[in-house]
């Protein structure tokens, strides 16, 4: 039987836990109701998902609505309509920040087509955008402001509270990507949206979810039966909520100890990986994400030799691009050390033993490619 790796790409997608899987299995073998039905099935199965839509939305701010969607992406995509009502008051700039995810950057990108400008603010060498540039970028003319509270390839905790006081001070919105943060990072009072996934919380691929504060209106994203509030429409799946919503209350369940876990795992692996120079900032970080160089380490060779260990060379969702890391270019990186780096991500499930046995594979393979 051949040997599953040591699984170190947590930033990518997390096991599903346990429990999780445990509290979807009715919904999925049983109780088959469709959540929209008014007969008792249908019924059963509605208070079902609104239960879970309580547990996921008790970890985001209160005075907002929580709409479930198919994943973080389209969330992100739901919550970029709220600009139209916007640019009817002449409001026609999107910013963001030049680090965030595919799935922010390529959505503000086709709001292009749309009349509207897009400007991508850069970011300093640790990662970190600069308040008082930013500051300056905002003006009346600006729409929507997007940063991302944990960056998904380097890990930096971006000053998302801040942010969000420097869109206000303009009248503009601010949207966040918690997707990386959410259940083990506080999460700003004072977000306009944020959106967030399932999977990466050690629930089921498949779901996510858009929080939106109170007051704010969002066009329909899909067209249909009317559904989330006429917003999204299509059958819920009460197994997914079901799962999200578990994934969410042991968040909030297991926080200490799982973070007293991650500082443990972090703190290993820094010293296992001390030849390596950690890309982005050294402190205002999430400690699951460790993105790492070394000169001289062609990282693509390095993956293929190494089968031991589940690692990234950087997102999971452009790594099939060919295209070399957007965030780590950012920080200024030259061509050869973006080639060179490596991330690393810590999760509930992984034991000292792992960090121990990774790096002594991963620094094995390295030194061999010295000889």
């Amino acid at each position: 039987m051949t040997k599953e790796p040591i699984y170190l790409d947590n930033q990518a997608t997390t096991p599903l836990a346990p429990e999780v899987f445990d509290a979807m299995v009715p919904w999925l073998r049983d109780n088959f109701g469709n959540p929209h039905s008014a007969h008792l099935l249908g019924r059963k199965a509605a208070a079902a998902v609104e239960v879970a839509r309580d547990q996921v939305a008790s970890l985001l701010p209160e005075n907002g609505k929580l709409f479930f969607a198919g994943s973080a992406t389209e969330a992100i995509n739901l919550g970029f309509g709220a600009v139209h009502a916007l640019k009817a008051a002449g409001r026609n700039k999107i910013i963001v920040l030049d680090s965030e995810h595919a799935a922010v950057r390529d959505t503000a990108q086709s709001y292009k087509e749309h009349g509207f400008m897009v400007e991508r603010h850069p970011i300093g060498p640790d990662g970190i955008v600069s308040l008082e540039q930013l500051g300056r970028m905002i003006d009346d003319k600006t729409a929507l402001v997007a940063a991302m509270l944990v960056n998904n390839e380097i890990g930096v905790i971006q000053p998302v509270e801040a942010i969000a006081n420097l869109a206000h001070e303009h009248g503009a919105l601010m949207l966040c990507d918690v997707v990386q943060g959410y259940g083990r990072v506080a999460i700003p009072d004072n977000i306009d949206m944020a959106a967030i996934s399932a999977h990466k919380i050690y629930g089921p691929k498949g779901i996510g979810a858009l929080w939106v504060r109170e007051g704010i209106d969002l066009p329909p994203m899909i067209q249909g039966g009317g559904q989330e509030k006429g917003i999204r429409s299509g059958t819920l799946s009460p197994a997914l909520c079901n799962g999200f919503g578990r994934a969410a209350a042991l968040c909030a369940e297991r926080h200490d100890v799982d973070a007293a876990h991650i500082q443990t795992l972090a703190d290993k692996a820094r010293t296992c990986f001390a030849d390596w120079t950690i890309n982005g900032a050294m402190d205002q970080r999430y400690l699951g994400n460790l993105n790492i160089r070394r000169d001289g380490v062609d990282v693509a060779r390095l993956m293929s030799d190494v089968r031991g260990v589940a690692f990234s060379a950087g997102s999971a969702c452009a790594s099939g691009s060919g295209r070399p890391s957007h965030v780590l270019a950012a920080l200024g990186l030259e061509p050869a050390q973006i080639k060179s780096s490596i991330r690393l991500g810590f999760g509930r499930y992984n034991s000292l033993e792992d960090i121990e046995m990774a790096s002594k594979i991963i620094n094995e393979a390295v030194e061999a490619q010295r000889i």
